[in-house]
């Protein structure tokens, strides 16, 4: 019997759940079945972007296609073959969703600790960088105040400025269909947890296909869904991380609660910095604005 799905105001209050409260099970396991999301063993948060439900604010009213094309660009959490991740959830990534490429946006020490499997017909991409293994070592005094906004606006511009050449990778692979004139090779991205390094690139992404602000924020919220099934594991996690001796240490709280207001003071940041994020690709990846328009065109299906 398939499990019941839900409206997108369901998945938009149930994003806004405490990190400290667990998601009653009834409600996670719908959530979960409703896209965008999709199940494959032994990873999670994972995700297919073409299929995230768009506001009319996300319309250009011009006619022109706005969002990513179902099918085409996946996000999720890492892989744990201890947790599930075996030969059959490999078919379904290979062969249900076809994927060609996967792009590995983690730190040195995490990709040597659990390198990405290898796949039959699936390159891996993954580009080493030193200076990213600085965000191992979260500093809990820069989320104390507010609701942590100058922690997550310093940790997601490193993000950009720490994974420059992966992410650059990413997008000169959209580049390269639209220069051969052949249909784009679908390809999955992902960190750990599928929460913050995969959320910045697919903020990125969303907004190349010229997703609304509000409902690439809304991507970024899923994630305490996504996440849910793996929460305890992932507060361990960075309480190791951030120092921290328990969940009631200073600023912690702030650090893996996901609230709009910090998505959308780093998206300020953004455009101070680059003048938005066409500005960063162009100023910092070195692409040329037809390039960016391109890429553009490739993820809306164009």
């Amino acid at each position: 019997m398939a499990l019941p799905t839900l409206s997108k105001a369901d998945l938009i209050a149930l994003s806004e759940t405490d990190v400290t409260q667990p998601i009653p099970k009834e409600s996670i396991f719908a959530a979960l079945a409703t896209p965008p999301f999709l199940y494959i063993p032994g990873t999670f948060n994972t995700r297919d972007l073409g299929l995230l439900p768009l506001s009319s604010s996300s319309s250009s009213g011009k006619g022109r296609k706005v969002g990513i094309r179902p099918g085409l660009i996946y996000r999720s959490g890492g892989f744990f073959p201890n947790g599930g991740f075996n030969d059959a959830a490999k078919t379904q990534l290979a062969n249900q969703l076809g994927i060609k490429k996967i792009f590995d946006i983690r730190s040195v020490r995490e990709h040597s600790h659990a390198p990405d499997p290898e796949i039959a017909g699936v390159k891996n991409y993954w580009i080493a960088a030193e200076a990213t293994e600085k965000e191992a070592t979260v500093n809990l005094a820069d989320f104390l105040e507010g609701k942590g906004e100058r922690g997550y606006v310093k940790m997601y511009m490193d993000v950009l400025r720490g994974y420059e050449e992966v992410i650059g990778a990413l997008l000169r692979s959209l580049l390269a269909a639209s220069e051969d004139h052949q249909k784009p090779e679908p390809i999955l991205f992902h960190c750990t947890a599928g929460r913050d390094r995969t959320g910045v690139v697919a903020g990125l992404l969303l907004s190349l296909a010229g997703v609304s602000e509000e409902d690439v924020e809304m991507d970024w919220m899923l994630s305490r869904i996504g996440t849910e099934l793996a929460r305890e594991q992932l507060l361990g996690f960075a309480m190791k991380g951030a120092g921290a001796r328990s969940v009631e240490s200073p600023g912690f709280e702030n650090l893996v609660s996901l609230k709009r207001e910090c998505w959308r003071a780093f998206v300020r940041e953004v455009k101070r910095v680059y003048g938005g994020w066409e500005g960063y690709v162009r100023g910092v990846l070195g692409l040329s604005e037809g390039e960016v328009d391109r890429i553009g065109r490739v993820l809306r299906g164009e």
